[in-house]
């Protein structure tokens, strides 16, 4: 009797989880690099951009490639796998994103088609259009079309500034849940080659406004740290990123003060051309 209301437990505890944290319903991390600094990522200009602010997008000049997954809380039924590929071209920069999360009984698909490109100097302006899907083998399959858009400008020479809105207009995903509209504002400050730090506000507008802050050190040339801090909930950070020529490595690992650790691994791909 104690061991079926234990399993009764995780399975309650699974699904609550899921209602809360089911990546459809919140905006996906900025890969390891993000989750390493709380993911304040909203003024990223790499392929982690495809993710957090597609704006950043427009300034990257190679064919890119990210892959990267986590393990919420150390759950096998919260792991999320994505991947994201980005093309620039004369006219803007061209983008694809994929993402699963879940397990057999309860999981959801994400693809996006993104684009970005530079309207002036020190401004870009980026969007995504997303296909979700949301799959439980008992009950169906039900999918919805959404979209996000983001700009980042550089007010300054060394501090940028980001914004980004994902799904503006609220959908229903279930009865009577809604995919949430999360607002996003950020700062970004280089004092030099080797350090930069972001701050950034995130507002659902169903839930109390969050404050997220990261710092990216490199130490040595091929070694970048990486520390964030988040509010509402807290949330601590740490990661690091190792680069080999085009082939970056990133772990990061978070930890929520009720639910424990998240740890995420990923790596990015330049197809930069032989000189």
């Amino acid at each position: 009797m104690h061991r079926f209301m234990k399993q009764i437990f995780h399975i309650l505890f699974i699904f609550s989880a899921l209602s809360i944290y089911a990546q459809n319903s919140v905006p996906s991390i900025a890969g390891a690099r993000g989750a390493g600094m709380a993911n304040a990522s909203v003024t990223f200009s790499d392929i982690h951009s495809a993710f957090s602010n597609q704006a950043g997008l427009a300034n990257l000049e190679h064919f890119s490639v990210v892959a990267f997954a986590e393990q919420r809380f150390l759950l096998n039924e919260l792991q999320t796998v994505s991947a994201a590929a980005a093309y620039p071209t004369a006219s803007g920069t061209f983008g694809l994103t994929l993402q699963h999360f879940g397990f057999e009984d309860f999981n959801e698909q994400k693809i996006g088609l993104a684009y970005a490109r530079k309207l002036l100097d020190g401004l870009s302006l980026g969007a995504q259009v997303l296909l979700l899907n949301t799959r439980i083998p008992e009950y169906g399959s039900k999918a919805n079309i959404t979209f996000e858009l983001g700009i980042i400008t550089q007010l300054l020479p060394k501090l940028q500034l980001g914004a980004h809105v994902y799904s503006p207009a609220q959908l229903e995903l279930a009865n009577g849940e809604n995919l949430p509209t999360v607002f996003k504002l950020g700062l970004a400050y280089l004092p030099s080659e080797k350090l930069l730090c972001t701050a950034e506000v995130e507002k659902d507008i169903d839930y109390p406004v969050r404050a997220k802050f990261g710092i990216e050190y490199q130490i040595v040339e091929p070694v970048h740290l990486r520390a964030g801090v988040a509010t509402n909930p807290t949330m601590l950070a740490f990661g690091v990123g190792y680069q080999l020529n085009t082939l970056i490595l990133d772990i990061a690992s978070s930890y929520h003060q009720t639910l424990g650790f998240t740890p995420t691994v990923g790596f990015v791909y330049q197809f930069k051309k032989k000189q």
